[in-house]
């Protein structure tokens, strides 16, 4: 029986970096790739499969992967074309978010989709939308420069990914219609033995610690003990506050883990309401 998991990502690109760093904030420590595909944690018994990004699901389906991180945008678009049965989506990520849009040269003005030509590399998904909308287009599949095709005639407008919209902007196009919001999410085979499947569940908890500790923030203040009460509902998405006595028997400190971001504003307000010496700490792991 393999005691171990394999984790399929992308090879290359934004997405494969911040998954490696999600993994080794994890506890999972592994070598630098040096151009390898499979490389083995010392750490924690998994191997990690680097592959292109349209085989994950795949990958996953059949067992040969346990578990992979992966676009939703991607995900999506194999899931509709294939039947991928055995795939559950556990958690998403935080992290490689984007919009699947489209996009329409500047110069147009936008009344709708009915019978255009639509340039995408992700021609399911597009069609599928189209179907649900009863919309009468066509759609062009083509990967690479799919900003370039309105421009040459080979299509009316493009449905790609957008970012910050920099590459539309460039290219004289501007977007219109978002029809999906996505970000990396963690994958699972959903027939895992009960050996792999503790080991998912320990490396899934880790991966929440790491999603959580990214918003939290220990806060740490002083307070005149009448005023304890209102401080402590300032403090945001924080359960029951640590209280502490202090030598001065007016005064006690509040300890507080926040789960949601602590603004300047949040520490003003706090200062109003009377708390003092007030500090705010990045939090590297959260375990619930």
């Amino acid at each position: 029986m393999n005691n171990r998991l394999t984790i399929a990502m992308q090879k290359n690109g934004r997405l494969s970096d911040e998954s490696q760093k999600i993994l080794q904030k994890s506890g999972v420590k592994f070598r630098s790739r040096d151009g390898k595909l499979l490389i083995r944690s010392n750490s924690f018994p998994i191997d990690i499969l680097f592959v292109r990004d349209d085989d994950i699901p795949s990958l996953v389906n059949n067992g040969d992967a346990d578990l992979a991180i992966i676009g939703e945008n991607e995900l999506l678009e194999k899931t509709i074309s294939k039947n991928l049965l055995n795939i559950k989506k556990i958690l998403k990520l935080g992290f490689s978010k984007c919009r699947l849009s489209f996009a329409i040269p500047e110069n147009e003005d936008y009344i709708d989709l009915n019978n255009k030509k639509v340039a995408t590399s992700y021609p399911n998904i597009v069609d599928n939308y189209f179907k649900e909308n009863s919309i009468n287009a066509s759609v062009v599949d083509i990967h690479g420069s799919v900003e370039l095709t309105p421009h040459i005639g080979i299509s009316d407008c493009i449905c790609d990914l957008v970012s910050s919209g920099a590459t539309l902007e460039a290219n004289n196009l501007k977007e219109v219609v978002t029809i999906l919001e996505s970000e990396a999410v963690l994958i699972q085979n959903s027939d895992l033995d009960s050996n792999k499947l503790d080991l998912a569940n320990k490396l899934i908890n880790r991966i929440k610690g790491v999603i959580n500790a990214r918003e939290s923030k220990y806060v740490m203040l002083n307070a005149d003990v009448n005023n304890v009460k209102n401080i402590c509902s300032l403090l945001p998405g924080s359960e029951s506050p640590t209280i502490i006595p202090l030598e001065d028997e007016n005064k006690v400190a509040i300890h507080a883990l926040c789960q949601e971001p602590v603004f300047w504003e949040t520490m003003e307000e706090l200062k109003i309401n009377g708390a003092s010496s007030i500090l705010v700490m990045p939090i590297e792991k959260v375990l619930n």
